[in-house]
């Protein structure tokens, strides 16, 4: 509960102080030169910079930034959490590119929202999160809701700024160009109460320009050409840092011409069509996965990491690549992690240094004793997609009933590590999840802000029962928006993947069972649809009918407890 402030009167009523130097050199309302306050500065901003949403809950902190916003031309969304509002910025990225849009208010507000800030900073999602903050002259003896934003948010960001007067121009391009260069992430604009409404002329800086992609050196690119030409076993791992368009593009043009097979991280599903014979899907969580796409890399003669972030694999991920292979590594920032080290490293941009390869003389012909068709058949048979029913047919059964081109989101879970093998994504930024932090909680927000800002679009979401209720009050997000969201919902009654890492540790069984909830009758007093399904023509049947809604459909796909057992 936001509690009301001593500072209402300050937020609400006193005009903002202006010191007789801004005055003086504030420009005159007029026109071709309006005088803005910092708040106006910064909603124009990023305005200009492609944003068009913003997301958050109202406090009186922030009730000038949210005032600046609209007028700037975003659509402000009220949320039910802080932590879904950052997956709903996450979900507008995803579709046009530009960074997401958070507020937060002071005190719990901030707070709620470092999950997400926090898996944004993980999962390399460009947002700029607005917060405020009390007046400097306050905060030396007023300390309801206040702490120190900038201390508490340093570590999970790639940037926090408190705003000074005459600094909001400044701060807010530096907050862009940190957000979205190199390995992209939040910043933070921490802007006190008085410094929101206060006028400067700063605004006539002008935004900031994007840099040229850097380009390894001539020698550097004929030893990774030459490597390349010369294998008869080539491999592409392609991860998170290769999901913008110019990259994945890359990615997919460079994969098809030269004939090599492509495997993924679960963000990078859908860089290649994954029904494509070069495709080997998504990586990164299952140990069964793993069993079939390993020994494809220790037996490649020559192995291209484009834009892979280790961040979002499993420990048996560490040291797959060995100085000993011919590994050539497109990384946007040096290799600090040291999950693997490579023979050739290339910092700066995926799309630059695969397009500046030489063409190939020819079309190769690589893999000649057809691993990687027997790799993709032996995948489809070990997920079990075409099973009369269960995780890996419910999944498999959703794709038919989505159209082309469809993005699905999931969850944290079992089932995100059977969906993330068994959909087929056809479109980059198909697959939107948490890969990195594995937050719970996040599909149906990523859902939401993704379709919000491509109403066109299909959008499908996968859940856990466990997830659903964790945000419910997002489903009432989703019914005021109108959007018709099909959202799947894998019953088990169970935290599956923590049980059966219990079971499996020979752990009793404590904290991860629980009664199951009638999520059709939730569904409708909440004002969407419900439906439960126990067979492959009713999904199919429900998850038609919820695309036609303007509400969400909560669709419960049963499965019963144990339904992963032998299956990630």
């Amino acid at each position: 509960m936001r509690s009301i402030s001593v500072l209402d009167d300050l937020i609400e009523k006193k005009p903002a102080r202006r010191c007789a130097a801004m005055e003086r050199s504030a420009p005159m309302m007029n026109e071709d030169n309006p005088a803005l306050s910092a708040s106006e500065v910064i909603a124009r901003r990023l305005f200009g910079a492609g944003c068009r949403h913003a997301f958050g809950i109202p406090g009186g902190e922030v009730l000038s930034l949210m005032d600046a916003l609209g007028h700037a031309g975003l659509s402000v969304n009220l949320v039910k959490h802080e932590n879904s509002g950052g997956f709903m910025a996450e979900g507008t990225y995803h579709a046009n590119g530009a960074p997401g849009v958070l507020f937060a208010t002071i005190g719990p507000g901030i707070a709620n929202a470092a999950n997400a800030i926090a898996n944004a900073w993980q999962d390399r999602v460009p947002m700029i999160v607005l917060t405020g903050c009390v007046p400097a002259v306050e905060a030396h003896t007023y300390t309801h809701q206040v702490f120190d934003h900038v201390a508490f948010l340093k570590p999970i960001t790639k940037a926090v700024f408190r705003v000074e007067p005459g600094t909001a121009g400044i701060l807010i391009d530096k907050a862009l160009k940190i957000a979205t260069s190199g390995r992209p992430g939040p910043v933070v604009l921490d802007v006190p109460i008085d410094v929101q409404r206060e006028v400067s002329a700063e605004w006539m800086m002008p935004r900031h320009q994007p840099e040229s992609a850097m380009v390894p050196a001539p020698p550097v690119l004929k030893r990774a050409d030459d490597w390349v030409t010369g294998a008869a076993r080539p491999i592409m791992i392609a991860g998170v840092d290769a999901i913008g368009a110019e990259d994945a593009a890359a990615v997919a043009e460079f994969c098809v011409s030269r004939s090599i097979p492509l495997i993924t991280t679960y963000k990078a599903k859908g860089i290649l069509p994954e029904n494509h014979d070069l495709s080997l899907g998504g990586a990164g969580l299952s140990p069964i996965a793993d069993g079939i796409l390993l020994p494809l890399i220790a037996a490649s003669d020559c192995i291209i990491l484009a834009g892979y972030d280790p961040i979002e694999m499993r420990i048996g991920w560490r040291d797959v690549v060995t100085p000993d292979h011919r590994v050539i590594d497109i990384t946007a920032e040096g290799n600090t992690h040291y999950m693997h080290q490579s023979a050739l490293n290339i910092v700066g941009s995926v799309a630059g240094t695969l397009g500046s390869l030489a063409a190939s003389p020819a079309p190769q012909v690589h893999w000649p004793d057809g691993e990687i068709a027997a790799a993709k058949a032996a995948l489809h048979t070990a997920f079990k997609s075409d099973e009369a029913w269960g995780p890996a047919g419910i999944v498999d059964e959703a794709r038919k009933a989505c159209p082309a081109g469809t993005i699905a989101t999931v969850d944290s879970g079992a089932h995100r590590i059977v969906m993330s093998q068994v959909w087929q994504a056809d479109v980059p930024h198909g697959t939107l999840q948490s890969t990195a932090l594995c937050t719970m909680g996040c599909a149906v927000p990523l859902a939401i802000g993704r379709k919000l800002a491509e109403p066109e679009r299909p959008v499908i979401a996968f859940v856990g029962d466990a997830g659903v209720e964790m945000f419910l009050g997002e489903l009432a997000t989703a019914r005021d928006l109108k959007l018709g969201i099909p959202i799947v919902t894998f019953i088990d009654e169970q935290l599956g993947l923590i049980e059966l890492k219990q079971r499996n540790s020979q752990m009793a069984n404590l904290g991860v069972d629980f009664p199951g909830t009638d999520f059709a009758k939730v569904a409708e007093a909440m004002g969407g649809y419900g439906a439960v399904c126990t067979d492959r023509n009713g999904l199919n049947a429900a998850i038609t009918a919820a695309f036609e809604r303007d509400t969400f459909t909560l669709i419960s796909a049963v499965v019963g407890r144990r339904a992963y057992d032998g299956r990630i």
